[in-house]
């Protein structure tokens, strides 16, 4: 029985690591050698430049944060010692199946089945969700190795694909042509800032994840600098930016005093 587990701990310990290489291999290629010519961030600041609710593209610089913490959770989980971590063993595969979903949704986007990207997009952002939920982050006291190589990775690449989904989202809908039910694309997209700030405000107050947080205030006034032009959007991006590290502060201020 202890040997089948040990395979089954391997197997599951291989199996993620080998799924956060292949996407990182799969991201890179298609940047390099895009189909069609076009790699993700050209075809957002082409085809789909109307979209407002895209952040500027220094933005996207985070995947190199997220993919080096996704790296760094790869190898710590692989290690002998952490075979046997209950915490990961309920993770399952989930973390593995986010990343094919995420190789999958790379070439779907850039071939321009945008509804089959919006599946794909669902494809990563669910397992992560439920992973998240399965690692009790912010609930479950950890040390500071699994904080820093497990949970901290895992926020931050939900919180992005939380805020990733949005845009695939309303960039689906734009190509299809939606006329927002006569809401203006301005409107829209205040509103769709607001429900992201809205979400991590919950899970900070859930969970106390700043990571989370952090992430969402980086895209929030991502937006608002490549709308610079559109007052309503830019004023919404840094005030709402603005109130989620006001909160945070607050929320750290309190836990504090109630523990002293």
């Amino acid at each position: 029985m202890t040997f089948s587990h040990s395979s089954s701990d391997l197997r599951r310990q291989v199996a993620t690591f080998g799924a956060i290489v292949g996407s990182i291999i799969v991201n890179t290629v298609s940047n390099i050698f895009p189909p069609n010519g076009l790699n993700v961030g050209t075809l957002s600041n082409t085809l789909l430049a109307p979209v407002q609710v895209t952040p500027a593209n220094y933005a996207f610089s985070i995947w190199g944060l997220i993919y080096s913490g996704l790296v760094g959770y790869g190898i710590y989980q692989l290690q002998p010692s952490q075979q046997q971590n209950p915490r990961l063993r309920h993770g399952g595969y989930l973390l593995a199946l986010a990343c094919v979903a995420q190789c999958a949704w790379i070439y779907l986007f850039l071939a321009r089945l945008f509804i089959l990207s919006v599946v794909a997009m669902l494809g990563i952002l669910v397992p992560l969700i439920w992973l998240y939920h399965r690692l009790e982050i912010g609930r479950e006291r950890v040390s500071q190795l699994e904080r820093w190589f497990i949970q901290i990775p895992i926020s931050t690449y939900l919180s992005w694909i939380s805020v990733a989904t949005i845009v695939n989202i309303a960039s689906t809908l734009y190509i299809r042509g939606w006329n927002g039910w006569g809401i203006a694309p301005t409107g829209w997209t205040v509103i769709m800032m607001i429900i992201s700030a809205g979400i991590a405000t919950t899970v900070f107050t859930q969970r106390h994840d700043l990571a989370y947080l952090l992430v969402t205030v980086w895209t929030l006034i991502a937006i608002a600098i490549r709308q610079i032009q559109t007052p309503p959007i830019a004023v919404a991006g840094v005030v709402l930016a603005i109130a989620l590290i006001l909160f945070s502060f607050s929320s750290k201020s309190k836990s504090a005093i109630q523990v002293h």
